[in-house]
């Protein structure tokens, strides 16, 4: 049966076109992050549009879109973690990235811009400023993340993710508009710097899952509006702030480190 084996060989379906372990997740991530998008626009948008005074449907919305990016950040998380152990498809970096884009650009950007068409002191033509800032800053990270070969251990600016959580808290937080613009302004310049952000391995993932699980406990106690609800989501938000400013510091301290050992080295090697 020659010529029967030819025809199953040649229907098999190409190995670049198989999906992973690893891209399921990584698909996974994309859902989550439309699926964001969709409840901003129902349960936010729509009922500001069509004049719904239901706040409690509003803050309900708003705390699953941003549990949904917080899910989109766990498969991003273990997409990685598994592709390491098993294997990824040769689709699995472009997949990545169009997932990321959707869940850590488009996302946050859309969360953004809805934020200045309902908040009483936003300015909707600025904030969509704003919005589109995020997005291109999240694309261009990206762009240069598939062409920039670094070392190991670390990323060059924050990450997509953190950073696109950052963004959603800076919104939570409900300050002034102006200083809500330039903190997501500079959350986005961070996200394009140079500034080191060191990569979620090991004990650092598992702290990193462990904060996203606590932050969707906050949001949906903020949600249900239980006791203190609102203090605890403020908390936490403020602490994502704290820690996007504080976390390149430990990478910093760690090169400056390593730059002395390394002249120490070099000093004596020098000695007779």
């Amino acid at each position: 049966m020659p010529e029967a084996d030819e025809v199953d060989e040649e229907e098999e379906m190409p190995l670049s076109l198989r999906l992973s372990i690893a891209d399921t997740l990584t698909l996974g991530n994309a859902t989550c992050g439309f699926m964001a998008v969709y409840f901003t626009t129902t349960g936010i948008l729509i009922p500001h549009l069509t004049g719904s005074q239901e706040s409690g449907m509003a803050r309900h919305s708003a705390a699953t879109a941003v549990i949904l990016m917080l899910c989109a950040a766990v498969f991003d998380l273990f997409d990685g973690l598994v592709a390491r152990k098993l294997r990824s498809s040769p689709m699995g970096a472009e997949l990545d990235n169009l997932s990321d884009l959707i869940s850590f650009g488009l996302a946050p950007a859309y969360f953004v811009l809805v934020y200045g068409m309902v908040a009483d002191d936003a300015h909707q033509r600025v904030a969509a400023v704003g919005a589109i800032v995020v997005l291109l800053a999240v694309v261009l990270r990206l762009a240069r993340f598939s062409c920039v070969t670094l070392k190991d251990g670390t990323f060059q600016g924050m990450p997509s993710p953190f950073g696109a959580l950052t963004v959603v808290s800076i919104v939570l937080l409900e300050l002034p508009f102006v200083a809500t613009l330039l903190a997501i302004l500079g959350t986005a310049w961070l996200m394009v710097s140079r500034v080191e952000y060191p990569k979620p391995r090991g004990r650092l993932a598992g702290a990193m899952l462990g904060w996203i699980v606590l932050s969707m406990g906050l949001l949906a106690a903020w949600a249900f509006d239980a006791p203190s609800g609102q203090l605890l989501l403020q908390t936490g938000c403020a602490l994502q702030l704290v820690m996007g400013a504080v976390i390149p510091l430990f990478a910093t301290a760690r090169r400056v480190n390593n730059f002395r050992d390394n002249r120490r080295e070099a000093r004596a090697a020098q000695l007779p």
